[in-house]
């Protein structure tokens, strides 16, 4: 017998469960700056939290505005962002990506895509190389207060040991099987409460299980009092 992804019962009681124990988060939205909020998404790949804001801090150091930004060769830009890890890599990327919104935007300025619908900024910003759907749906939730449920590392780890998703799901799956099934509205309260769970407590390594408040439905708990 096959089993159907996601378990719409474990899926709400998970957000219940998560709301109880973290609380329920208030989102604040501010639809401007979504370049800088895009240039330090990709700065976050790869790498922890800590490090991609020294990063970014150190790149706006050096270049205060995206116009001195995107005039600076990519080497000087790697040279601000090493602490974000792959940095002549994300250099490059940043360098192409300043370039395409400069010539299909007409400015250094993507704010006007918090009035765009969901599928074309998704359509639109994950053709470019570096920008995958995480990243966009990442912008869409916290800078435009979209009702749009990315999936990172924590989100991603979490949702396969809750058998949300199948264990050989890959994040892209993930993403698409679990956006259709999040309670209507509760996209922000789940992706940020997830990420606080697997930052402090579902750990990749050693998953503090003990302390889980997700126990009575993890799959992997359940299978290790089995």
């Amino acid at each position: 017998m096959s089993y159907k992804y996601p378990d719409p019962v474990r899926l709400k009681k998970s957000v219940s469960l998560l709301e109880s124990f973290f609380g329920e988060p208030v989102q604040n939205i501010d639809a401007t700056n979504l370049l800088d909020a895009l240039i330090h998404t990709i700065l976050s790949q790869s790498t922890n939290d800590l490090n991609c804001d020294r990063a970014f801090k150190s790149l706006r150091e050096k270049f205060p505005t995206n116009e001195l930004l995107y005039k600076a060769p990519a080497v000087e830009i790697a040279g601000a962002i090493r602490q974000a890890g792959l940095y002549r890599q994300k250099s490059e990327r940043i360098k192409n990506i300043l370039r395409w919104v400069k010539s299909g935007f007409g400015k250094l300025n993507i704010d006007e895509i918090c009035d765009w619908p969901t599928g074309k900024v998704l359509s639109v910003f994950t053709a470019q190389k570096g920008i995958g759907v995480k990243t966009v749906a990442v912008l869409l939730l916290f800078k435009c207060g979209r009702d749009i449920f990315p999936v990172d590392t924590h989100v991603h780890r979490i949702a396969k040991r809750l058998n949300l998703v199948p264990g050989n799901a890959s994040p892209g799956k993930t993403f698409a099987i679990l956006n259709p099934a999040v309670p209507e509205g509760k996209s922000y309260s789940y992706h940020v409460n997830l990420l606080k769970l697997g930052r402090r407590i579902c750990l990749a390594k050693k998953p503090r299980c003990v302390d889980c408040p997700l126990q009575p439905i993890c799959r992997r708990r359940l299978q290790n009092d089995a």
